[in-house]
């Protein structure tokens, strides 16, 4: 979708379709100061159809003879409670109105409350990502009229610069969408590796890829006995985004790369939703989402590493034991008490190899415990990290970025309920506080002199409803806020 602004007036455009954001009541005065085409009349209609402009709600006339020829209209609620979420709810639900017409589709929102940048990125976002639709396994899809292109009104043409950074963006969250949508006998560690290779071929990224045999001779022994239950080739990913110039940052964004989990011996059952376990490469989607869209911003002065354990958990006769010990590539010894808390295990040996590439800061990405998901539901994403800059810095960029996120407690008196009889740390700690014992595991296996965060997106990568900008399905939860970090808020040296 080409995305533009359009510094000329309504009543001389060609569009097909305008989306126009209204307040609460006074729509007089509001439309009023539109120069709309002679004999469009909105404020009568939305008066006639008992409109009161709360927030989000949705009306839609069409005048035949008019160019446009299609108004939908969003309420924004009371002005002074208007959010930039509001903002990018309002440009989601008037794009997804707008399904059917071909032609040019055009917004007006209240621009000047909101800072350019944040606004033209918010809603531009907002309406391509709202239309977006995986229809790759279906043999006959529907066929949907979408808008060609969007222009934005009533904003400085100055801010046109902001405009750069939609597209990319947009095109690695919908990647990460597809990548964890797809069923897991299409997406498998090797395809997964094989998405990578393409993008850094596409796009001019460093690529090495860790067979078994290079795992084993760097003792990754937590994440090939992960691998060992599966019939799938393990696949250590590692995409490299390298600056022209000056290098001043180093950052390793690490994700967890489960194509399918079944809990191994540990099986899932009951409401563990076992189907559903695609989803369990969310993080390693959202890295690779973030590689594509890095890749193409090309950021200066900073140098970003994509790391992916990819595997499978699976149950065969060479399946992991619940009571095995393993070692991790840094020397520690794991006692695995649950073979369903499997995915800290392959991030142990991820986190280490990052560690060795000595960046200024690492960021993990997991869907990793169900303990997250029950203290934050769906929409929030849960933050541990032993850095208080970075942790800010990221907190900042999920917020700009419109994605949930809330900071929660490393408390270091949980690990007492990691403490194994034989080995140096068990896998899993009770089930109070599982989220934060997570944590703590990985912790063992940062350098402590390293920035490091994790983000638990358990709950945000899927949702079975419709929420605007993210339709049911696949999120790409955690794109734009790595992107926005690594862009905008990282701190630079």
């Amino acid at each position: 979708m080409e995305i533009s602004i359009n510094p000329g007036e309504i009543k001389n455009w060609d569009g097909s379709t305008l989306i126009l954001g209204v307040f609460a009541d006074d729509f007089e005065k509001q439309l009023g100061k539109l120069e709309l085409p002679k004999g469009i009349s909105l404020a009568a209609r939305l008066k006639e159809n008992n409109f009161h402009g709360k927030t989000g709600e949705l009306f839609s006339c069409n005048f035949l003879e008019s160019t446009p020829n299609k108004f939908i209209l969003i309420g924004l609620g009371q002005p002074e409670n208007l959010l930039l979420n509001d903002l990018r709810k309002a440009a989601a639900i008037g794009a997804r109105a707008s399904i059917g017409n071909s032609g040019k589709l055009g917004i007006i929102l209240p621009w000047d409350l909101f800072t350019p940048e944040s606004v033209i990125k918010a809603t531009g976002e907002a309406v391509r990502l709202s239309l977006f639709e995986d229809n790759r396994f279906r043999s006959k899809p529907e066929p949907k009229v979408l808008p060609k292109s969007l222009e934005f009104f009533g904003i400085t043409k100055s801010a046109e610069k902001y405009l750069r950074e939609i597209s990319p963006i947009c095109a690695g969250v919908e990647l990460a969408r597809e990548l964890v949508g797809a069923p897991p006998n299409k997406l498998t560690p090797s395809v997964l590796a094989e998405e990578a290779v393409s993008i850094a071929s596409e796009y001019g990224l460093e690529v090495k890829i860790l067979n078994r045999q290079e795992c084993q001779e760097r003792k990754m022994g937590a994440y090939l006995a992960v691998a060992q239950g599966s019939d799938l080739t393990p696949k250590f990913i590692h995409l490299t985004y390298r600056p022209k110039g000056e290098v001043k940052q180093r950052v390793a964004l690490v994700g967890k790369g489960l194509t399918f989990d079944s809990g191994g011996y540990n099986l899932k059952v009951g409401a563990a939703q076992i189907e559903m376990m695609k989803f369990d490469m969310g993080g390693s989607a959202a890295v690779i989402g973030a590689a594509r869209a890095i890749a193409e911003l090309a950021p200066k002065d900073i140098e970003v590493h994509f790391i992916v354990a990819a595997c499978e958990n699976m149950v065969n006769g060479s399946a992991v034991h619940p009571g095995d010990i393993v070692h991790a590539s840094n020397g520690k010894t794991i006692e695995i008490n649950n073979t369903d808390a499997e995915g800290r295990l392959t991030l142990a040996d991820a986190l280490v190899y990052a560690c060795e590439l000595r960046p200024n800061a690492i960021v993990d990405l997991a869907t990793l415990t169900g303990a997250c998901v029950i203290a934050l539901g769906d929409e929030i994403a849960g933050l541990w990290t032993t850095d208080d800059h970075l942790g800010e810095a990221l907190i900042n960029a999920a917020n700009n970025s419109g994605e949930g996120i809330w900071r929660m407690p490393l408390k270091d008196s949980y690990k007492e309920g990691l403490k194994s009889m034989l080995a140096d740390i068990k896998n899993t700690g009770p089930r109070a506080g599982g989220s934060i014992t997570a944590g703590l595991f990985l912790k063992e296996f940062v350098d402590s002199k390293i920035p490091w965060a994790h983000i638990d997106i358990a709950g945000t990568v899927w949702t079975d409803k419709d929420r605007g900008i993210d339709p049911a399905g696949a999120t790409g939860y955690g794109v734009r806020t790595l992107v926005n970090w690594i862009c905008h808020f990282i701190k630079r040296s």
